[in-house]
């Protein structure tokens, strides 16, 4: 089944808590843990998603290169300018289960570019 969900105005963590139940199956009646749902997520509007609070400032990534000293750091705001899907992306990620299936569920969220 295709869930179309428009993220515009909405907030990140809300829109990324729907995202990671639909691609568990959890809305499916036939859900299982071990197997990768059928659901497909379609995001539009992912640009204009919404941030609470001081997030946009104080909320930071950190990204270790392998060597030493090289711990990087983004802020949220930098992210959201640089590639909001990316910020979308990481955020379903994390509320995923950390298992094998993760990447595969992943593979179901589809951005989608506005049509005009």
């Amino acid at each position: 089944m295709d869930y179309h969900i428009d993220a515009k105005n909405r907030i990140l963590g809300r829109v990324a808590s729907d995202i990671a139940q639909i691609l568990q199956g959890k809305k499916h009646p036939n859900y299982a843990p071990n197997r990768v749902g059928s659901d497909r997520v379609y995001v539009k509007n992912y640009a204009e998603v919404a941030v609470t609070g001081k997030k946009l400032v104080q909320k930071v990534y950190y990204h270790h290169t392998g060597y030493v000293g090289h711990l990087k750091e983004t802020r949220l705001e930098e992210r959201l300018a640089k590639s909001p899907k990316t910020a979308i992306r990481e955020a379903v990620r994390k509320m995923l289960p950390k298992n094998f299936l993760n990447q595969r569920r992943l593979k179901n969220l589809i951005f989608v570019e506005n049509e005009k």
